[in-house]
């Protein structure tokens, strides 16, 4: 049973990554206050996302877990459009350039909570471009979704049976932790180097984020295609 959950858990932390692994409007704005305010206030505005992002992988759960027997039909061309939509977010990273953005954004005083708040509320004023975003890594992730699942009597009967609703915890749980991990990481680096740090560094993480993102969604492409 504890292979079992260590694998659900790790399953919701690669999800939790691969979505907060991006560095839009968000992440900018978190890097910006980590260099202008120090590594606390990046960090809480960063774990302020995470708790929004998490929250949004609660409902786009939900919405895979009602629609989850046409998924199951359509499994294969599901998987092939997430791994697309993955790749061209991918592109769309790399390209992009978020020096511009860097240097209109200007982090004002602010109290530590108000950091994390703000955060908070701004990601999820995004939902609608989110959650598809989420939803399209738990389809290529091709998580268990147990809401639904039937565990006959025999089955249950077993000690070592993890209960549907243990599943969705240690998902959407694996979930949060990848994504804190994810703001934990980056606002150490950033403030590790800030004396350092220029606005055109920003560019070579967007162009590996790029890569990162695209190499999952290639890998989803040709797992669909060989299998």
């Amino acid at each position: 049973m504890i292979v079992d959950v260590i694998k659900i858990l790790f399953g919701g932390l690669c999800v939790g990554l691969a979505s907060s692994v991006t560095v839009g409007p968000v992440a900018v704005l978190c890097i910006q206050r980590t260099l202008s305010k120090g590594h606390l206030s990046g960090l809480l505005s960063g774990l302020g996302v995470a708790l929004a992002d998490t929250i949004m992988a609660i409902l786009a759960f939900s919405v895979y877990a009602l629609l989850k027997s046409y998924i199951d039909e359509y499994n294969t061309i599901i998987q092939l459009c997430g791994g697309i939509f993955v790749v061209i977010v991918g592109v769309m990273i790399f390209f992009k350039n978020p020096v511009p953005q860097i240097r209109k954004n200007r982090a004002g005083e602010s109290a530590l909570w108000q950091d994390f708040v703000s955060m908070f509320g701004f990601t999820m004023a995004n939902f609608v471009v989110v959650i598809p975003y989420i939803l399209a890594f738990f389809t290529m992730f091709n998580i268990d979704l147990a809401m639904q699942a039937e565990v006959s009597a025999d089955v249950a009967a077993m000690s070592h049976t993890i209960s549907p609703m243990l599943n969705n915890v240690l998902v959407l749980g694996g979930f949060l932790l990848g994504a804190m991990l994810w703001w934990l990481a980056l606002t150490s680096i950033i403030n590790l180097f800030r004396k350092g740090f220029r606005p055109r560094h920003m560019l070579t993480i967007n162009r590996i984020a790029g890569v990162v993102i695209c190499a999952l969604g290639l890998i989803t492409l040709i797992s669909v295609i060989i299998g």
